[in-house]
């Protein structure tokens, strides 16, 4: 396990995940992962779309405290804080958001379920290692201005996402599955704000850790939800005649 944990051989597999993360992000260009408006039966077996969120959010946070020694880990230290932040996100993401949406009979390929729990094992297990065996933070990182900016664009990019995600869940009453186009916020600018948060974020937080696993993770993300954001723009502009001509996909003004 040592020699498999040695520097070399994780930040090695960093690098290789990060290739792979490019690669599906240009594979995700050509072709829409199919959950949310564009699952496919297709794909094979279709599991809920509630309880296939929680499972696979749930896997960062199981895989990521399976490396931490939780019994010695100062929780004041600059790492302390930055898990902190970690947690905040997907205790969210893994138990409060699955519940509030909307989508009533609807379901996600099963396929994506399973690969999304992958991806997540890998990123969660990553940042895990990495808290657990190299983050080495000096007493004065909270005062650097890579945590400071990091944490700004954290937290900013964290409430655009949930709050643009509440926004689209409340666009249907009680029973409703359909969809409508989103107003308000900043989807007055862009048609993905809740994506657009979430790559604030995770980029936000590659700065405030200034670590290797988190630039995966960012990297993954922005391979991730580009894609999807530009397959939702064209999507809303496909289905709806009177879709705001002045909207962009994913940046205000510009694209």
């Amino acid at each position: 396990m040592n020699n498999l944990l040695s520097p070399q051989s994780y930040f090695l597999f960093i690098w290789c995940w990060i290739a792979i993360g490019i690669g599906a992000g240009i594979y995700l260009l050509k072709t829409a992962a199919p959950y949310g408006r564009y699952t496919n039966e297709k794909w094979g077996p279709l599991v809920s779309n509630k309880y296939g969120w929680l499972l696979m959010e749930a896997a960062v946070l199981v895989s990521f405290f399976a490396w931490l020694p939780l019994n010695r880990y100062n929780w004041w230290s600059p790492a302390g804080m930055m898990i902190a932040l970690f947690v905040i996100h997907y205790i969210h993401r893994s138990f409060v958001y699955p519940f509030m949406i909307r989508t009533r009979g609807k379901k996600m390929p099963l396929v994506i379920m399973l690969s999304a729990i992958i991806f997540n094992t890998v990123n969660g297990s990553l940042l895990g290692i990495w808290f657990a065996r190299f983050a080495a933070y000096p007493d004065n990182w909270l005062s650097s201005p890579a945590f400071i900016t990091g944490s700004i664009c954290f937290v900013t990019g964290m409430l655009l996402n949930w709050f643009s995600d509440y926004k689209l869940i409340h666009l249907r009453g009680r029973g409703e599955t359909g969809y409508k186009i989103p107003v308000g916020g900043m989807f007055t600018y862009i048609s993905s704000p809740n994506l657009a948060g979430e790559i604030l974020e995770w980029g936000g937080y590659a700065l405030l850790t200034w670590s290797m696993p988190a630039l995966a993770f960012f990297i993954w993300t922005c391979a991730n939800l580009v894609p999807r954001a530009m397959t939702n723009h064209k999507w809303y502009r496909q289905q709806f005649p009177g879709y705001p001509a002045e909207r962009k996909a994913l940046l205000p003004f510009i694209w």
